[in-house]
């Protein structure tokens, strides 16, 4: 689609904070008016808008992606998207751990040991670690307060854990992040942290680097705009 507006605005509205196109406001694929809940992510999301060259590109858009989503398919059923994303609690990426080398397991227990010990302090819960490959049985407690944990957020925030929970493989870390227990260098470094050990020993090709490029700045992206709708 060509650009066709000169103007990208604010306005606060019954409700939240609409974006207006040359004075009309900005809607959903969904057709709903995308109302944001604060004045922070809204103005983020109209200076996409205002950025835009001769055509829009959605993949450059990702806060007006993720407010998109929010309303059209997060707002539509909250219990049931929680309940997906807390699934990752079952097979944790922080809960599997390499049974050598040593540099690697001093590694992971350095970075992945606090964000557990967090989890477990603030959700009364014990997480199952393994060693290896063989799958293994959270509790049920961890389950259950996971899934709360994720389903009393509101949709704009739950909407931003999706990215935040698909590409790290937890649903620890993405939780530490909107709690404040992890920064968003913290959080992705975490999340890389095999990765990045493979290339460091292994070495690292065009195409390996130019994913986790991409799949960082979706991370980034969502972080950023789970820090704006809080705002």
């Amino acid at each position: 689609m060509k650009r066709f507006w000169k103007e990208a605005t604010v306005e606060a509205q019954a409700g939240g904070h609409a974006v207006l196109l040359d004075g009309r406001a900005l809607r959903t694929p969904g057709k709903r008016v995308l109302l944001l809940p604060t004045a922070a992510l809204a103005a983020a999301v109209a200076a996409e808008w205002r950025e835009v060259g001769a055509e829009i590109r959605p993949g450059e858009m990702p806060l007006t992606g993720l407010a998109n989503a929010a309303l059209d398919i997060v707002a539509e059923g909250p219990d049931a998207f929680a309940a997906d994303l807390a699934r990752y609690a079952a097979s944790d990426l922080l809960c599997y751990r390499a049974e050598h080398p040593a540099p690697l397991v001093r590694r992971q227990a350095e970075a992945w040991d606090p964000l557990l010990r967090w989890a477990e302090q603030r959700f009364d819960i014990g997480f199952a670690v393994t060693a290896g490959i063989v799958p293994v049985n959270q509790p049920a407690a961890v389950l259950e307060r996971i899934e709360a944990a994720f389903a009393a957020l509101a949709p704009f925030p739950l909407a931003a854990m999706s990215p935040l929970v698909s590409i790290s493989g937890s649903a620890v870390i993405p939780l530490a992040l909107a709690e404040g227990a992890a920064d968003v260098d913290a959080a992705w470094a975490a999340s890389m942290l095999d990765e990045h050990w493979q290339a460091e020993k292994w070495g690292d090709d065009a195409e390996a680097s130019a994913s986790r490029s991409a799949r960082e700045a979706q991370f980034r992206a969502a972080a950023r705009f789970l820090a704006l709708a809080g705002e």
